[in-house]
């Protein structure tokens, strides 16, 4: 059944996946809308279960929990759900939900029916046991799209100081025995014009910084030889391309994002690279985690449309207890809505 709003504009609405039904998603998105400090002409577009957010939002206005958005004044793409679901337990039916959820939502962006996809966190394990044995949305996403490689980054901007925090990886959800096997040059010459093409909305000449691969960046090949046989050759065949652009690196891991945090607590500017590209998974998400853990924003580049979703995960062990904030995923949707408008 649809409660689709059909009036409103395809370019005043931001589709929202709402995630793993026993998961916090609909939780923090119930919390984000209700803020007042989202764009006034932005109208959400919710696909999932109405009934099961109207019993989530009763439950957490019985907890005194608020702002909240109302379910009655919000549009749906109305999913239900077959059977009752209990918040924190995950499985084969939560996991069925959320990917035909997040199909449906990204069907209606790419039917140009809404201006930015935003996602909500799904249980991978959830969708394993459902027979979707993807990586995560993002795999899902490009299918869809008939996308070869998309791209994910982090950005996220300074509660402090409004300076933007931005990290691209190279390779995603992957073992890491495969990562040394999945990077080439011809990856990261890709990744690093996605990475400059996307701080270019913010600064016209932005400073980009890569992580190298192994301890210290292999400490001339002491530490590893990945560095020296082709990481910068590469490095030094794509700033002959870019001369106008300052790329540092490969820069030690354990000291790539030493400016970055600087740069987010601090009120006086300090110098920084505008975007940074890890090799891998986690040694790009520790940092910005701890730099920024409740305002970053997963961000996919590289689809036909923007899809955003907050940088945390289902939070099962809090489901149901009204206390997930809902901060990064406040962030996601006015990141869809920001960005969306020069993608």
């Amino acid at each position: 059944m649809k409660n689709t709003d059909t009036h409103v504009e395809a370019k005043n609405r931001v589709v929202i996946a709402l995630g793993d039904p026993a998961g916090i998603g609909i939780e923090v998105t119930l919390k984000a809308l209700g803020n007042d400090d989202l764009p006034k002409d932005m109208h959400p577009l919710l696909v999932g279960c109405k009934q099961n957010v109207e019993v989530i939002f009763s439950k957490l206005k019985s907890q005194g929990v608020k702002p909240l958005a109302n379910p009655s004044k919000l549009d749906f793409e109305d999913i239900p759900l077959d059977d009752e679901i209990k918040e924190g337990e995950a499985n084969k039916k939560t996991g069925s939900a959320s990917f035909n959820w997040l199909t449906r939502a990204a069907e209606i962006v790419l039917e140009k029916n809404g201006r930015a996809l935003v996602t909500a966190p799904i249980a991978k394990f959830a969708w394993h046991s459902a027979g979707y044995c993807y990586p995560g949305q993002t795999e899902r996403l490009a299918e869809l799209s008939s996308v070869r490689s998309p791209s994910m980054l982090f950005t996220a901007k300074s509660p402090h100081n409004n300076w933007r925090l931005n990290t691209l990886l190279a390779t995603t959800h992957i073992p890491f025995s495969d990562i040394p096997d999945a990077l080439s040059p011809e990856l990261i010459k890709e990744k690093l014009d996605t990475l400059l093409a996307f701080c270019r909305k913010f600064k016209t000449v932005p400073e980009l910084s890569i992580a190298g691969l192994n301890p210290h960046a292999g400490e001339n090949g002491n530490l590893g030889c990945e560095e020296i046989q082709w990481l910068i050759p590469t490095l030094n065949t794509w700033r002959k391309e870019n001369p106008d652009i300052t790329l540092n690196g490969p820069m030690p891991p354990d000291t790539c994002w030493i400016s970055a945090g600087k740069a987010w607590q601090e009120n006086e500017k300090v110098i920084c690279p505008d975007g940074i590209l890890a090799l891998y998974h986690d040694q790009g998400l520790i940092p910005i985690k701890i730099i920024a853990f409740d305002h970053a924003v997963n961000t996919t580049l590289g689809l036909p449309f923007l899809r955003t979703s907050p940088d945390h995960g289902t939070g099962l062990d809090i489901a149901g207890k009204g206390i997930a904030k809902p901060e990064s995923m406040l962030s996601a949707i006015k990141t869809a809505w920001e960005l969306s408008i020069t993608n």
